[in-house]
């Protein structure tokens, strides 16, 4: 009973994130942008390593934050007339790299820093709090919200790469404000798996979109659920355990795909 109590808000807090990360998730592997929600969050990590260095908290730090995602959204959503230029996952590739950089040397003149670099990575899921739940629920149900009255906007611009350019725009600004709570939460790290893993996963279930969305939720929970019970268990970090079961997961489902010898690229 202990462990459940203590571990309630934590998976909680995996749930919303899995929830709005395989829908977001499906449209990234749509759009064949796979890393874009890596360089994007690690972007957004410039802000906070800002936050760190002149000690900005509460609404200061989130004005920082807000600035630095609303500039990387605008900046990926000209992803199309850049892929005319250059190869589209070198430019994001370097946007990460770049953002990675451009962070560690602002927390290298930081006071703490190391600290700060290990919860941006990591996060720190485990100490989610009622309070911290219920806004994340409020911003990701408004998020959700817009979304299910847009989808078909959304949907022919991943699809088909059609629609005017305030769609893209709204689509990333969107996708960057999830990422603003979503790193504060779990790390970049541990928000990149959810994005991806269980929306790869769901893929190789199910063709139809609805029920890659359901596989991807449920085995997402599923993988949460033990890795946070793993990390209560074993006193071990959150988000490596979680990660790993989440990969674990994945790559068996893979194989046993793979062995029934049915193709799984969809």
């Amino acid at each position: 009973m202990e462990a459940l109590s203590f571990l309630f808000y934590p998976f909680a807090a995996c749930v919303l994130l899995i929830m709005i990360h395989v829908y977001f998730g499906m449209h990234i592997l749509e759009r064949g942008l796979i890393f874009v929600d890596l360089s994007l969050a690690q972007f957004i990590g410039i802000g906070i390593a800002c936050s760190v260095f002149f000690g900005a908290e509460d609404i200061t730090k989130q004005i920082y934050l807000a600035v630095f995602a609303a500039l990387g959204a605008i900046i990926l959503s000209f992803s199309r007339s850049i892929a005319r230029h250059t190869n589209i996952e070198a430019f994001i590739g370097v946007l990460y790299v770049f953002s990675l950089s451009a962070g560690v040397l602002i927390l290298d003149r930081s006071p703490h820093g190391t600290e700060a670099l290990k919860i941006l990575l990591n996060g720190n899921i485990i100490w989610t709090g009622p309070r911290e739940l219920l806004s994340t629920l409020v911003l990701y149900a408004s998020i959700g919200a817009l979304h299910i009255v847009f989808r078909a906007k959304f949907r022919d611009l991943s699809a088909h790469g059609k629609g005017a350019y305030g769609w893209e725009l709204l689509f990333f600004l969107s996708f960057a404000a999830v990422l603003i709570k979503s790193i504060q939460i779990a790390g970049i790290l541990q928000v990149f798996a959810f994005l991806i893993v269980p929306a790869l996963t769901g893929k190789i279930i199910a063709a139809r979109n609805v029920f890659v969305l359901v596989w991807g939720w449920v085995l997402g929970g599923l993988s949460s659920l033990f890795g946070l019970f793993a990390s209560y268990r074993w006193d071990l970090p959150a988000a490596p355990v979680i990660i790993a079961s989440m990969s674990m997961v994945y790559f068996t489902i893979l194989f046993c795909k793979a062995r029934t010898g049915q193709n799984t690229t969809r």
